[in-house]
């Protein structure tokens, strides 16, 4: 099969469109003919190489994925070949505790395609029955692969951990990334009233078409006083932060009494100075999040479905130009997901 692999760390001429083998399912797996891949920051960490990651080479990098059964393996009964599925990015024992109790995300054997295991960059890729969800015809393949990652990371730090009402105020960083546009999408989805943040007036004006209700040019103004402004000074009840040291000092200056910050990411560094006072005068609380669980993606991909969460695609590429569409992403040059054609 052709892939876009990497035999060493490093920038984006280390990105080889070549011949691989093709996997093959064992039991209690299926093979997926993958039809495309969408791309995550992740994708572009994972090849420049992340402290004490180590990865078995040529790897193939992505995490979301969409196509059709190809072959099933020994024991699989609730696929067969030919279905329509969505991949989820993530892996887990199936057996422990916290899967058991439908936490698979805290699963001590909890595994990312793209990181740990070869990813989606790929024709086909070998997953376990357990992580394949059959979806329609009613998205593209590009559409479909644009949804897990980011929407299932955005649900897990709005719903299940930042547990957001409507009605309450979310502060979304960076409203033209693949996370920040799911984020919207769902807020409103969930009835809150949305402010976000971009570079330019064009990506904003597009984050109002999706339906942030305020937004702010981070390059024009101080994102931290207008927020303050226009929730009348009380502030933002949640702040979903994936940025880092860029954010934080604001983040926690423009939110309000109670208000809590969920964490993802941290594109802009992995280091930031706090003052612990607001935390207990102002009764704050910053929770951290990690993907979320299979649970959550199916309930994501059910609203997907019924058209009450809408995928933002941006850009379509051939497998072989995935180094263009992380050049593209490195550039910032984009609103939403860009997406490979495999």
């Amino acid at each position: 099969m052709k892939a876009v692999v990497f035999h060493e760390h490093g920038g984006i001429e280390k990105l080889s469109y070549q011949d691989v083998p093709t996997p093959r399912p064992g039991p209690g797996e299926v093979l997926i003919k993958l039809h495309a891949a969408s791309l995550n920051h992740l994708d572009i960490w994972v090849r420049q190489g992340l402290p004490g990651m180590k990865l078995a080479f040529p790897h193939i990098g992505g995490s979301d994925g969409a196509g059709e059964v190809a072959e099933v393996g020994e024991g699989v009964r609730a696929l067969e070949k030919g279905q329509r599925v969505v991949v989820s990015p993530s892996l887990s024992c199936g057996e422990c505790s916290e899967c058991l109790d439908g936490r698979d995300n805290l699963c001590p054997d909890f595994r990312l395609f793209g990181l740990q295991v070869p990813g989606t960059y790929a024709e086909y890729v070998v997953a376990p029955a357990r992580s394949v969800f059959p979806v329609s015809g009613g998205l593209s393949f590009e559409q479909w692969a644009a949804v897990p990652l980011v929407f299932l990371t955005s649900w897990n730090m709005l719903v299940a951990t930042g547990k957001i009402e409507a009605g309450e105020t979310v502060l979304i960083h960076a409203a033209g990334s693949g996370i920040g546009s799911a984020a919207i999408v769902i807020a409103k989805h969930l009835g809150a009233r949305v402010i976000t943040t971009a570079g330019t007036d064009e990506k904003l004006e597009k984050a109002k078409a999706l339906g942030a209700d305020e937004t702010i040019n981070y390059n024009k103004v101080d994102f931290a006083p207008r927020v303050k402004q226009l929730t009348g000074g009380a502030g933002a009840d949640l702040v979903f932060e994936h940025i880092g040291p860029p954010t934080w000092p604001g983040n926690l200056a423009c939110l309000a009494k109670g208000g809590r910050m969920v964490v993802c990411g941290a594109t802009g560094g992995p280091h930031v100075q706090l003052d612990v006072r607001p935390f207990y005068t102002r009764q704050l609380s910053i929770t951290g999040c990690y993907l979320g669980t299979r649970g959550d993606l199916r309930c994501i991909l059910e609203l997907v479905e019924q058209g009450a969460l809408k995928p933002v695609i941006d850009a379509v590429f051939p497998l072989k130009e995935a180094a263009a569409a992380q050049q593209k992403m490195l550039d910032r040059d984009f609103f939403g997901k860009l997406v490979l054609q495999t």
